[in-house]
Formats: C-alpha cells, structure tokens, sequence
C-alpha cells in the first residue's frame, strides 16, 4: 500500500489530510460507535502511515472533540435556519422547522451525535471549541424559547422544548421506534410527522391562559 505525506489528499484536490480523517472518523463512528475508532485504524482507512493523523491530532480525544465541536457548529446553523423563518412564517412553521432540524440532523449524523452530549468521550473543558460551539446550539433553543414565550421564556421553558426534540431524535435512533423504523426516510418522515403533530398541539394550547406554563408545552 502506498502511503501519501501528512497533507495530502488520496483525491487529487479533494482537500487536506485532515479533512480525510475527520471524514473516515465519522463513518467509524456510525459503524462502530466510539469503541471502532482508533488512531491506527483512522490512518489505515485514510492510507496513511501510522504517525501522519498525530500531525493533526495530538491524541483519539481531539479527534472526537474536532468532530463534536463540527457537530455542534452544524446543529446551530441548522436550528438557526428555521429559527429565520420567524417574521415571515407562522409560530407553528417555525417550531416545526426546528423540530425537524434537530432530529434530521441526529438521523443523518447518528456517530456524531451520540457523542455530542457525552463528556465521557471529551472533555469540553479542554476544548474551548466545543465550549463555543455548544453555547451557539444553546443561543439557539434559547432563542426558539424567546419566540414561543416572549419575555417570559424561563430555563425551563428552554428545557422542555430541548427535552421533546432531542427524545424524539433519542427514540428514532436507539429506541424502540428504531427497531420499528429501520429505514432513514421511515425514521424522518415519521418525525416529521410527529413535529408537525407537536407544533400544532403548541399553538393550541399557546391561544389559552396556559402558555406561561412550560408542561403545558412539553409535547
């Protein structure tokens, strides 16, 4: 096997060294979980000698942490996508908007989110990229909270709404409903199904006296 030098791309033009393992780390992780991700086993795939990912990557820790942090970045812009929409949708596009991003992006990046809220993989405290890109995510449920509930948005507010997403996207993933739902366009139909059925309960309820109360919009 012919092994390339740290910084060059097995795809002429495809980008950097770093890029290809970043890339190959989230197919382990989606096959394997954490325990199928190595160093050595990143550089083989990659077809790089044993020490060129170390040029990058002090160590397996800041691989995982570079591919959380990624994750959290991507979370944000897509919560932030929907979130956009107020102004010019309705309260109940927008909550459904951001039922679906959350959950599309756990379905479609299954490795990486399983790892995301897990400090047993990395430490964010050794990681301000982490500490930056979680705090974007949670701007962004704060922000969903501040739409539905103005000036009343409280903590708890923000927790139910963060609750009933990231259960659904828990559920689809490695619950009960993954067995029944084995196929990906199953699993996000289903939720959108499911995020369009919350969003409607929320604005019903939301017309009444009930909306400072947040179980009134646990959904």
């Amino acid at each position: 096997m012919t092994m390339r030098e740290p910084g060059r791309s097995r795809t002429s033009g495809a980008g950097t060294l770093r890029d290809d393992l970043l890339r190959i780390s989230r197919e382990l992780l989606d096959e394997g979980g954490p325990d199928a991700l190595s160093m050595r086993e990143v550089a083989r795939r990659a077809g790089c000698t044993h020490q060129a990912p170390y040029h990058y990557f002090a160590n397996r820790e800041a691989i995982l942490a570079a591919l959380v942090e990624a994750g959290f970045d991507e979370l944000a812009n897509r919560l932030c996508e929907a979130h956009d929409l107020e102004g010019t949708e309705d309260l109940g596009t927008v909550v459904e908007a951001s039922g679906n991003a959350y959950v599309e992006f756990a379905l479609t990046n299954p490795g990486v989110f399983r790892i995301m809220f897990r400090r047993d993989m990395c430490d964010p405290a050794r990681f301000p990229g982490i500490q930056a890109a979680s705090r974007r995510t949670n701007d962004e449920l704060c922000r969903l909270a501040r739409i539905n509930f103005g000036e009343h948005a409280t903590r708890e507010h923000e927790t139910a709404l963060w609750a009933s997403v990231h259960g659904l996207a828990v559920l689809l993933l490695d619950g009960l409903m993954a067995d029944e739902l084995p196929a990906l366009e199953d699993r996000l139909a289903y939720a959108r199904r499911v995020n369009q059925l919350g969003a409607g309960t929320l604005i019903s309820r939301g017309k009444g006296e009930g909306r400072d109360d947040p179980g009134a919009w646990f959904w």
